[in-house]
């Protein structure tokens, strides 16, 4: 098997590279061919990781390219975790819409919004290559904002891909954290929304429901939300649902804080890549717990190992709605509980989703849709429409002044928006 990760020079490539490790009795990997084109932080991630690899008993042959095409060839496997246009981009995501009193995060709202455009013409041109250079193999993407991006490459390609995120797991990690005796597989729910925007209700273990004591107390964990919010939703929220139910509070923070979040992680990578880079260093550098974000390599495993071993798994996949949800489209995707096997990722049946979230779900998902078509088309009548789509802007006289300033901070980027102008 051949696997492939694009967008290796990511700190969490060490993660994946463990966990692969450890699975090597159901995944027979014989080469795994990291590719980036930050050619630094390639050929850093390159020696750490044949390092990291002897220290774990990994014996694996571990490439280096920056050529995207041989990277892909061949490959069973096709891990994508880029960040176009870097941390510095993903900064003036988060300032940008700060300086117009908007919430102001990578994923979430106007950020969200501008790294997706960035982001789709590329991974549009890996699914091309996936298509036209290997025998059937799936993308594994935990590239953000991953459910538009899924939804892209699903709708404007012929690419199998599977959108992953950790935080499908969430709700398992905290109803296992107040209920003794029990793991977070025993845990089981259904699950409502989009990536980084969705509720986990129906929530039972070991096949009982769960109790309203238990509710209470996995509430609890959610810590972004309050917990009288939740308790009246009947449903746990994606943390990120901060964003929408305290906004103003959740604005007013983050103008308030001297760096924002990409600010810092371009401080701590510094740090981090300097710890890489020490020929000493055989294993994950005590700084990589600074980073935080972790988990996709364990999904990003189970998923292979399911697809590849044919062995149904249940697992939280953002993928095409097929008639789960009665109230979005066919091909929108979602971030659904599904079975994996070699079969592919079929999601599974849903109960009717509490009333409460239906509406907000629905209007992300037109945000999200207008947003993949603003992307491939390069129509800034269609970018203006997604953002105004968006609960978090929803302003006319807002998203237009806002759209310019997007479009012209990330001009190096997005030149389908500029073919007609320049």
């Amino acid at each position: 098997m051949k696997i492939c990760i694009i967008g290796a020079g990511s700190p969490y490539t060490p993660e994946l590279i463990e966990r692969l490790s450890e699975m090597q009795a159901v995944l027979p990997i014989s080469e795994i061919a990291l590719m980036d084109i930050n050619e630094s932080r390639l050929d850093i991630m390159h020696g750490f990781c044949l390092r990291y690899a002897v220290h774990l008993g990994f014996e694996v042959k571990i490439t280096k390219t920056m050529d995207q095409q041989r990277a892909i060839s061949g490959a069973d496997f096709v891990n994508t975790q880029i960040r176009v246009g870097g941390n510095e981009a993903r900064v003036r995501d988060e300032r940008i819409p700060l300086s117009m009193g908007l919430i102001g995060q990578e994923t979430t709202g106007a950020g969200g919004f501008i790294k997706a455009l960035r982001t789709i013409p590329v991974m549009l041109d890996i699914a091309k290559d996936v298509e036209k250079l290997t025998s059937g193999a799936w993308i594994i993407n935990y590239t953000n904002p991953t459910g538009i991006v899924a939804e892209a490459v699903m709708k404007h390609s012929k690419a199998k891909i599977a959108g992953l995120c950790a935080g499908g797991l969430f709700p398992q990690h905290w109803v296992a954290a107040v209920v003794e005796g029990i793991i977070p597989g025993d845990v089981r729910y259904d699950f409502a929304g989009l990536n980084h925007m969705n509720f986990a209700y129906n929530i039972t273990v070991k096949g009982k429901p769960l109790t309203e004591e238990a509710f209470a107390l996995a509430a609890s964990q959610v810590g972004s939300v309050e917990k009288d919010l939740i308790l009246k939703l009947d449903a746990l929220p994606s943390p990120y649902l901060q964003y929408y139910f305290h906004t103003a509070k959740r604005t007013k923070e983050l103008m308030e804080v001297p760096k924002t979040r990409g600010e810092e992680v371009i401080a701590l990578e510094k740090e981090l890549f300097r710890d890489f880079a020490d020929t000493s260093i055989h294993t994950k550098p005590e700084s990589l717990k600074k980073r935080g974000g972790g988990g996709y390599s364990d999904v990003a495993c189970m998923v292979m190992d399911a697809l590849y071993n044919n062995r149904d798994t249940w697992a939280v996949v953002n993928t095409a709605n097929q008639g789960i949800f009665p109230f979005l489209p066919d091909d929108a995707v979602i971030e659904v509980p599904s079975l994996v096997n070699r079969a592919g990722i079929t999601p599974v049946a849903q109960g009717k989703p509490p009333h409460t979230v239906v509406g907000l779900v629905g209007a992300v998902k037109n945000y999200e849709s207008l947003t993949v078509q603003a992307a491939v088309t390069g129509c800034r009548d269609t970018a203006l429409l997604a953002l105004l789509a968006h609960p978090l802007v929803g302003d006319y006289d807002v998203a237009k002044p806002l759209l310019d300033k997007l479009l012209e901070a990330n001009k190096a980027f997005l030149p389908q928006f500029w073919s007609d102008v320049l």
